[in-house]
């Protein structure tokens, strides 16, 4: 009796046994090709990493690029000065006034026109500072003054060429930092030493202003 319900528990396992067996084996099945589509997408996914980052090293190439050619003609054309400062890149551009006067010359404004052009395709998210300088005629509190209206003005007229009031803003340095000492009034140099400078702050743009030194 016992032997006959022995078999036929076994009897009745054997379809389990196989249903489990056949089960294992879609799993593994199932898992084997699980597998196969995520190392496909790892793969395709690697591959399009690596593209994408050849791509991106290619179009900085291609930005420096086109940013050195632009800045050696405003070199070459506009006799501008450009450094590497902490900031970012200082721009001192042929911009310079007359005597006791804030007002833009006619003659400097191509210089400002490229300017804004340089900005606004390679810095459109930088603050641009427009540092203002006096000669040493006068006092300290009015050559203030006066080389803060002269930022002003140029950041008026910058304005105008398309720049946006937000990302520009200016301050008067008086007679510091003179370019050619004592030179004041109509004394050879003085015209230098009444300017505005330009600072460009460039970091974490792309920094492609730190990648391209001055000569």
């Amino acid at each position: 009796m016992q032997r006959h319900m022995r078999v036929g528990v076994v009897a009745a396992l054997l379809p389990i046994l196989a249903t489990a067996c056949a089960t294992k084996g879609w799993v593994r099945k199932e898992l084997v090709v699980q597998r196969s589509t995520t190392d496909s997408a790892l793969a395709m996914e690697r591959t399009a990493r690596v593209a994408g980052d050849s791509a991106n090293a290619a179009q900085l190439a291609q930005q420096i690029a086109s940013l050195r050619q632009d800045l050696d003609s405003m070199r070459s054309q506009f006799n501008a000065k450009i450094a590497v400062v902490e900031e970012g890149l200082k721009f001192a551009l042929p911009v310079n006034f007359a005597f006791d006067d804030a007002n833009v010359n006619d003659a400097d404004r191509p210089a400002l026109q490229r300017f804004a052009q340089v900005v606004q395709k390679y810095y459109g998210g930088s603050m641009i500072t427009i540092e203002g300088f006096a000669d040493p005629a006068g006092s300290v509190s009015y050559n203030l003054d006066l080389s803060r209206r002269r930022a002003d003005n140029v950041k008026g007229l910058l304005t105008s060429l398309g720049l946006t009031d937000s990302q520009l803003r200016t301050v008067g340095l008086g007679k510091t930092r003179l370019v050619v000492p004592n030179a004041k009034k109509d004394e050879p140099g003085a015209e230098q030493n009444r300017r505005v400078v330009f600072v460009v702050e460039s970091k974490g743009s792309a920094s492609v202003a730190l990648a391209t030194p001055d000569e």
